[in-house]
Formats: structure tokens, C-alpha cells, sequence
């Protein structure tokens, strides 16, 4: 049995360190050793705007006017709003913007995101596509920065950078923490060849490319580029086309888009199984480093706590394994009883990495137990 603990323990121990330290270290390696660079240039192809809402009315306006506001020819940008079953009067918002160039789609009953994508998609007319949601602004180079990298014949989609504004709390700063720490991980993707996804904020992508996703498809913005990828082409981030958005405050608000996400990862694997052959996926190192040793991550970490627990009486290095663990839960206790304390460094990533973790454990739950995970 204590060998069998052991192997456990080191196996748990072996895949955690990888997963967020390993990877990262080696993809920023390739991306210092092996850079591919992007042959960025100015250019201004037209370019369809992709946006579906679901009672978006509240932020539709403000959305439209800075879309207005990107330094970009305006005869050469077509925006399409999709309406999923909206009750709050979004489409109307969208026909009132006093904008020509707006094209709303209604559909009555509600659908979920990926069909309407799809619609939107096959009315298209540009030959790029900008991928958006309704809550984020972009700043006014953000669309010129992007389009820039498709000038590279190797290049067939782009995702931009996502910034948070009012990261006040505790938590919120640990949100921005993690998502500082996710973004080292994919612009170092990006210098060595390709990124596994892109924020659903801001990306773009040659309309020709795009391939028509499931319906109730959750991660859009992984399966789209990795279709891309799979094509041949690559995908780029872009840190220089910035979109801003609101973290959340607290874990109750992060816990339901956050478990929402995760679950799609498993939901992505059962829609495109491709993504786990290695002969068929051609970024499947990096999809399984990246989205699936994370989704077995708060597995890994039971395993080696339950086996340190265990072998503590045994060795030195199991004992103090099992002191880690329980200091890193106070730490987390504390950071979130002790708001001044929550805002140091060390205390917002442990309770950054200690809720992403909870969430993935959370996020198998929801996608066994199907709860409408499509609609939004």
C-alpha cells in the first residue's frame, strides 16, 4: 500500500508542477530559442463585426458607439448583432443606433450562442471576421492592430488582449492575477507557432476559414481557432489590440461563468474528439497541457493530498507536502476573512489558484449533470 501511495504521490506531484509551472516554462522557452515571427502590416480589409446578444439592451448602446469610435475606415466595417430570444428590447436598440451599417437578426426563441454565431457568420460579408460580446470596449487601434497580422500569408486568426478595470477587491485582484499569469502562457504560445484559444472579448479570423460549430457549442473561441489551427494556419495573439472588461468582485459572480467555462472544455472534447488524436490535432501538446491537465488538476491535488496524509510518518518531504497544502488553505481562509491581507501578492494567487481549482472540480458536476450549459 505505501508504495502504491508513493507512486501516487509523485505521480499527482510530477503533473501538478507541469501543468503550472512545466508548460509555461516550455513554451516560453521555444517562443526564446525558436521565435516565429509574425509579418505584421498595415492594411484595411472589410470586416464583419460578429456579435450575439442575449438581453443585452443595457450595454448594446455603449457597445455600438465604441465600435464607432475604432480607427478604422468606417465604408469598410458591416456589424451584425444576432438577438437570441431577447426579451428587453436589444434588437431595438440595435435598429435605433442610427447606424446603416448595423444589421440586426431576431430569433424568436432562444437558441444559445454557437447558432447564432452561425447565422451571423452566413451573413457576412466581409473578409474578416471580428469576433466580440456585447460588454467589452476596445480601444480605438485594437481592430487596425489585429488585422495587421493577417497580412502574414501563415496567419489565420488573431486574438486580442483583455484588461480588467476596478479590480478592487481582494479577489477581483486575484481574477487579475490569474488572468496576467494565463496570458504570459498564450503570447508565449503565439511566439512559438500557435495559441490553443482566444478571448471571446476580441479575436478575428479570414471569414473563409470559418467552419460552422455544433449547436450548444460553450467555448467557442477554443473551438473556432483550433479549427483554424487544424487547418493549417496560425493563430496569434495580439497584445497591442486591447479590449477592457469588469472582473468579478467576488467568488459567487466568478463561480458561474468560471464553472460555465471549464465545463465546456469537457463538452468541447465530446463535440470534436479530434482534439485527442495527435495524428489529427496538431496543437495537441498544447491543448493537453494547456485545457486538459487543468480540468484534472483539483483531482491531482486530492490525490496528493489524501497520499501525503498517508505517507507524512514516512519521509520528510510528505510531511512538509501536507504543511503546504494546509497553509496554502489558510492562507485562502485568510485572505478572504481579512480584506487588507487578500491584497498582498502571495495571498492573491494562492486564493486565485485555490478557486480555479474548486471551479474545474465544480465544473465536472455541471457537465454531468447537463443543466442547459449551452444557454448562456
Amino acid at each position: 500500500m505505501m508504495v502504491a501511495m508513493e507512486a501516487l504521490f509523485w505521480v499527482s506531484v510530477v503533473l501538478l508542477v507541469y501543468t503550472y509551472a512545466g508548460y509555461p516554462a516550455l513554451v516560453w522557452l521555444l517562443a526564446r530559442l525558436r521565435p516565429r515571427r509574425v509579418d505584421r502590416r498595415v492594411q484595411t480589409p472589410s470586416v464583419s463585426v460578429v456579435m450575439a446578444v442575449r438581453n443585452g439592451a443595457g450595454e448594446l448602446a455603449a457597445k455600438l458607439a465604441n465600435l464607432d469610435l475604432l480607427d478604422y475606415p468606417r465604408a469598410q466595417v458591416q456589424i451584425i448583432v444576432a438577438c437570441d430570444g431577447c426579451t428587453d428590447g436589444s434588437a431595438d436598440v440595435a435598429r435605433g443606433a442610427g447606424d446603416a451599417r448595423v444589421q440586426v437578426l431576431e430569433f424568436a426563441a432562444r437558441r444559445g450562442k454557437a447558432a447564432c454565431l452561425n447565422d451571423a457568420v452566413a451573413a457576412a460579408t466581409g473578409d474578416v471576421l471580428l469576433m466580440t460580446d456585447v460588454r467589452q470596449q476596445f480601444e480605438p487601434p485594437a481592430l487596425r492592430a489585429l488585422v495587421a497580422n493577417l497580412a502574414d500569408p501563415l496567419v489565420g486568426a488573431a486574438g486580442g488582449e483583455l484588461q480588467f478595470r476596478d479590480a478592487d477587491t481582494g479577489f477581483a485582484k486575484s481574477v487579475d492575477a490569474y488572468w496576467r499569469y494565463e496570458k504570459f502562457i498564450r503570447n508565449a504560445e503565439s511566439r512559438s507557432g500557435s495559441t490553443i484559444g482566444v478571448t471571446g472579448a476580441i479575436y478575428i479570423m479570414r471569414r473563409s476559414l470559418f467552419t460552422a460549430i455544433p449547436a450548444g457549442t460553450v467555448l467557442d473561441d477554443v473551438l473556432i481557432p483550433m479549427q483554424v489551427a487544424r487547418a493549417g494556419w496560425r493563430v496569434v495573439f495580439e497584445p497591442a489590440a486591447v479590449a477592457w472588461d469588469w472582473p468579478s468582485q467576488e467568488p459567487a459572480a466568478e463561480r458561474r461563468r468560471k464553472v460555465r467555462t471549464l465545463a465546456g472544455n469537457y463538452q468541447l472534447v465530446q463535440l470534436a474528439p479530434w482534439l485527442l488524436a495527435p495524428w489529427r490535432n496538431p496543437l495537441w501538446l498544447r491543448f493537453a497541457s494547456h485545457k486538459l491537465l487543468r480540468l484534472l488538476a483539483p483531482w491531482l491535488l486530492l490525490l496528493m493530498a489524501l497520499s501525503a496524509t498517508v505517507l507524512a510518518g514516512q519521509a520528510l518531504i510528505y510531511a512538509a507536502s501536507l504543511a503546504l497544502l494546509l497553509a496554502s488553505i489558510a492562507m485562502t481562509v485568510m485572505g478572504r476573512l481579512l480584506p487588507t491581507i487578500g491584497r498582498w501578492l502571495p495571498i492573491r494567487l494562492t486564493v486565485a489558484f485555490f478557486y480555479m481549482n474548486l471551479f474545474a472540480a465544480q465544473a465536472l458536476v455541471t457537465f454531468i449533470g447537463r443543466r442547459r450549459l449551452h444557454l448562456w
